[in-house]
């Protein structure tokens, strides 16, 4: 009586550990939903780009040469001392651009040497690259070059990332998937088809819900992150009972449990 018991106690942890597996259609990226049409491999896909408009706490790159700069120093007048400073930073792991960079203040705002407050919020990279260039004419009569970036894409991934944290990529685009292999990918158990995007507007924040397994996120407006997009990654529900990244490791697991059981009884009996 008391071994069936057992054997019925074994047998049930061994149908949780299988139940606990993860198939590979939960963690494959870009595949064909069933119900949606197929997208072949090999064709075009056209995706939306949208433009980026400066919100406050952005950080942006500003390089400004007049023509005697470029004639005494070449194209790259102030890249050098520049260079060395950001790549100091960034060996340190800080913002690279957070010393050295424009950030947009509450108002809507960037403060230059010589021009002063010149307004760049809810402006695309050139409406500001024009502003700040009216607003150096009143103090430079002679050609004058402006050129603004963007100062890296800010990014936080939390939740089932293998290395979620907050990020810095010194990049004008980049993709959701790119954003994610730079956090280490997600875990075995991550929702990848739940997947939570906080993305930031001038008027507010706004939570998304999207599928990554779904390739036609491609031709989706979440295909590109945004600075500052938060990810966030749930966990399935076997997170909760325990699971190894494969089956063998779930079996293994599974096992372990088992013997552990075994043992205990053995030392009760």
């Amino acid at each position: 009586m008391h071994m069936s018991r057992y054997f019925l106690f074994f047998v049930l942890l061994l149908m949780i550990g299988l139940n606990s597996c993860i198939s590979n259609k939960k963690v494959t990226y870009l595949q064909n939903k069933e119900n949606d049409a197929a997208l072949e491999e090999d064709k075009l896909l056209n995706y939306q780009i949208p433009e980026y408009k400066l919100q406050y706490n952005d950080i942006i790159d500003v390089k400004v040469l007049t023509a005697e700069d470029m004639i005494e120093k070449g194209f790259n007048a102030g890249e050098e001392g520049g260079m060395a400073n950001r790549t100091s930073l960034g060996q340190n792991g800080g913002d690279i651009y957070y010393m050295t960079g424009y950030t947009i203040d509450k108002e809507g705002n960037i403060r230059l040497p010589l021009a002063g407050e010149v307004q760049v919020q809810e402006m695309t990279l050139e409406e500001a690259r024009k502003a700040i260039e009216k607003a150096l004419r009143k103090y430079v009569n002679t050609e004058l070059y402006v050129r603004v970036k963007l100062g890296g894409i800010r990014y936080t991934a939390f939740g089932e990332f293998r290395r979620p944290g907050k990020y810095v990529v010194l990049q004008d685009r980049m993709t959701i998937y790119e954003a994610i292999a730079n956090a280490g990918d997600m875990t075995v158990v991550a929702k990848r088809d739940e997947v939570m995007l906080i993305r930031q507007y001038p008027e507010g924040t706004k939570l998304h819900k999207i599928d990554l397994n779904d390739r036609s996120i491609i031709q989706s407006p979440f295909y590109f992150i945004q600075p500052n997009d938060q990810i966030y990654a749930e966990p399935m529900k076997v997170r909760e009972i325990g699971t190894g990244e494969n089956t063998a490791q779930t079996l293994a697991l599974v096992f372990s449990a088992i013997t552990a059981v075994a043992l205990i009884i053995n030392l009760s009996n």
